[in-house]
């Protein structure tokens, strides 16, 4: 972990940030929206004002941060400071400053960007950060400049407080803090006199120090609001308060303009003294504007964003029963992936204006995260309208998208909610309808479906499943079960395939129908992938001694082909000094259809290091025969639903003889699954099929049962 870099005049810095009066107990309250609105704009879960002292650092403000390190030596703050523009960290984990930080090894930061907030006198303060707990690969340059604009608004809240910290000091002091602010402040006496007079001030209203200290309060307003005025500064030398307020100001010039006045108060001596921050309220307009469509639109395609679709429904569903769509972009990520993000914006930005084409004058369409949409309708036959509109979106974004010479086509799936039937509330409209959306993006691309309530349900379970699957990690429940693959010709055993298995607490040994759908489809996909091909290589180097020529096969999930496959594989054969034909990997049409991009190539260079290649389940799919072609298959292993049909029926027989044939005009050797009598055994014999593997040749076992078994080595691991 490296430190943050020294700060010159970190005596300086540490002593303007004394003025604020800022502390772990004394946050700015007037910073929350902004740090709120920060983690809603980046869809981020946290955002904060971080202040950095001179050992540690503390929260002005922030969101959906806990009890974290505070230290400074561990604050990405800290590095952002030393810095003049936004820190963005993308994957804390790959950057050596911050790879082994706390933070990080806590799993509380692996996104960052951050950037410094400066007092007038050029020190750095601290910054306002976003912080994700996932790796993000996408900071635009349009996310910097948003969230450099929410930094400004943020030092603006803070000189504000500045002066207040000021005011409530010496007199002197405060002259010393307005010398120097971007604000317009100027203090007056009991009598209304004006006693300072700063050089934003004589910018604004166009009186020079010598001129305004010589005059009242009466002439910075029009006389129309002159009483407005002194009614402010009697309430304040009475001891009220008199909180902020819109003015028509007046210049020297004559020319008037709204003011709007923050009073401060404060006594010395005995004597009461007052004075007041007064800034153009255009501008002011201009950064409550600002900050409302940050709040409420989304930067990119000018669509309303999740909090306002969330505000629109909340009205709609006081006086009507409205519909909800949900929207997907199926195929979006590999387009960001393979034509970059700036073609993938101009995607989001097409697709958002074909859903502001789609829509009714009353509806709401909206881009509520990545390549996520939604549609808000109301009026009257709901069902019918929806799912009509549902049609319209997916053909319009079916049209091809043509972008800097690109022809591009993405799909998009919708899922369906109308209210009250579906969901009373806001937040139950969204889950329903996103639940709606789960199941057709399920079904296929280009799909729509109208929420039922069997889907909660089933979401429950779920939920349920997958954090019983995690529990099966964490606890090694899941175990591996050898079956043999045995030589036709003489029944010699040639290898054997590892077979996962689920010793689960209460349901006892669950096969894998039972949960492998869960598993592939889920986050654990490559971290059990990598066990499974563990612990299979540990146990076929404890057989080789007495099999030298023994194979060992594994099913791969397509989640492990996003990982460097090759790599993992060459450190296992190394550490447990294998051959590379000992191992075998077997893949399925899905896994190649899946990402060929990423499956082909890592395929390849396995091959080139010796290591077979089997295509399971083969001709069950439609791009099987098409991928003997271009993919470097060492095997086939035909499915077992054509064996055990081939001796009562003529067309599977003729598939099976024909797959073979194919085979081994390309090369290729065959086995052949699921071989269960004798007659399959001997006509597969007879048509020179070279492996079998089946219940006739043994079924799933231990490891220890099945060396005993082949007269295999005792194996000391149990897998």
């Amino acid at each position: 972990m490296r430190c943050p870099s020294a700060i010159e005049d970190e005596d300086g810095r540490l002593r303007t940030l004394a003025d604020y009066g800022l502390s772990p107990d004394k946050p700015l309250p007037s910073l929350d929206p902004i740090v709120e609105i920060a983690a809603r704009l980046f869809d981020v879960p946290a955002a904060a004002v971080n202040m950095i002292g001179r050992d540690e650092v503390f929260f002005a403000a922030s969101t959906g941060i806990g009890a974290c390190d505070m230290r400074r030596d561990v604050s990405f703050c800290a590095h952002a400071i030393t810095q003049d523009d936004v820190m963005v960290v993308e994957d804390a984990l790959a950057d050596p400053r911050f790879h082994d930080n706390p933070l990080v090894a806590g799993a509380l930061i692996r996104f960052y960007a951050g950037i410094p907030l400066r007092a007038p006198s050029g020190h750095a303060l601290g910054a306002l950060c976003i912080v994700d707990s996932q790796p993000r690969s996408h900071f635009t340059a349009e996310d910097r400049t948003r969230l450099k604009e929410l930094a400004r608004m943020a030092a603006d809240k803070l000189e504000l407080r500045r002066l207040e910290v000021a005011a409530d000091a010496l007199p002197s002091r405060l002259a010393a803090s307005a010398s120097n602010s971007p604000d317009a402040v100027f203090c007056f006496d009991g009598a209304c006199r004006i006693t300072v007079w700063n050089d934003m001030a004589a910018t604004l209203f166009g009186h020079a120090a010598a001129d305004a200290c010589a005059g009242g309060i009466d002439m910075l307003v029009a006389a129309m609001d002159r009483e407005r005025l002194n009614s402010a500064a009697r309430k304040m030398l009475e001891g009220g308060h008199s909180g902020p307020e819109t003015l028509t100001g007046a210049r020297k010039d004559g020319s008037l303009f709204l003011a709007e006045f923050t009073w401060l108060r404060w006594k010395e001596g005995g004597a009461v003294n007052f004075g007041a921050v007064v800034r153009d309220a255009t501008y002011q307009l201009n950064h409550s504007e600002t900050l409302y469509r940050l709040a409420n639109y989304d930067s990119l395609t000018g669509l309303p964003n999740r909090n306002l679709l969330h505000a629109r429904a909340a009205a709609a569903l006081r006086t009507e029963a409205p519909g909800l769509i949900m929207i997907d972009l199926d195929g979006f990520k590999d387009v960001n992936d393979t034509l970059g993000h700036a073609v993938g914006d101009a995607i989001l930005h097409e697709v958002a204006a074909r859903l502001a084409s789609a829509i009714g004058p009353e509806d709401v369409a909206a881009r509520i995260g990545g390549d996520e949409f939604a549609i808000l309708l109301v009026g009257p036959d709901m069902a019918a309208r929806a799912s009509e509109l549902a049609d319209t979106v997916i053909a319009a974004i079916a049209c091809p998208i043509r972008i800097d010479g690109h022809e591009v086509r993405v799909a998009g799936s919708c899922g369906l909610a109308i209210a009250p039937d579906h969901g009373g509330t806001v937040d139950e409209l969204l889950s329903s309808a996103d639940l709606a959306l789960f199941q057709a993006k399920t079904d296929g691309r280009g799909r729509s479906f109208l929420y039922v309530p069997a889907l909660r349900s089933e979401a429950f379970a779920r939920r349920m499943y997958d954090a019983e699957l995690h529990r099966a990690v964490e606890r090694g429940e899941f175990v591996l079960h050898y079956q043999p693959q045995c030589r036709l010709a003489d029944g010699a055993l040639t290898g054997a395939e590892a077979l996962i298995r689920w010793r689960h607490p209460v349901r006892g040994l669950l096969q894998p129908a039972a949960f492998l759908p869960a598993l592939e489809g889920g986050s654990l996909a490559a971290t059990v992938g990598a066990w499974i091909l563990e612990t299979a290589s540990a146990q076929v180097a404890q057989w080789l001694p007495a099999q030298p020529d023994f194979r060992m096969s594994v099913n791969l999930f397509a989640a492990q082909f996003r990982t460097d496959l090759p790599a993992q594989i060459d450190r296992l054969l190394v550490r447990h000094d294998l051959p590379p034909g000992a191992l075998e990997v077997e893949i399925t049409e899905n896994i190649v259809l899946d990402r060929e991009d990423l499956v082909l190539p890592q395929l390849r260079a396995l091959r080139a290091r010796g290591v077979a290649l089997a295509f399971d389940d083969f001709g069950t799919g439609y791009a099987s025969l098409n991928l003997l072609k271009s993919y470097p298959i060492s095997h086939i292993k035909i499915d077992k639903s054509f064996i055990q049909a081939m001796q009562e029926s003529e067309h599977d027989r003729a598939i099976v003889l024909s797959l073979i044939t194919l085979s081994h005009q390309l090369d290729l050797s065959v086995i052949a699954e699921g071989v269960e009598t004798e007659a399959q055994h001997l006509l597969l014999r007879e048509q020179d099929c070279e492996e079998g593997q089946g219940y006739l040749f043994g079924r799933p076992v231990p490891a220890e049962l099945f060396a005993e078994k082949f007269g295999l080595v005792r194996a000391s691991l149990t897998a």
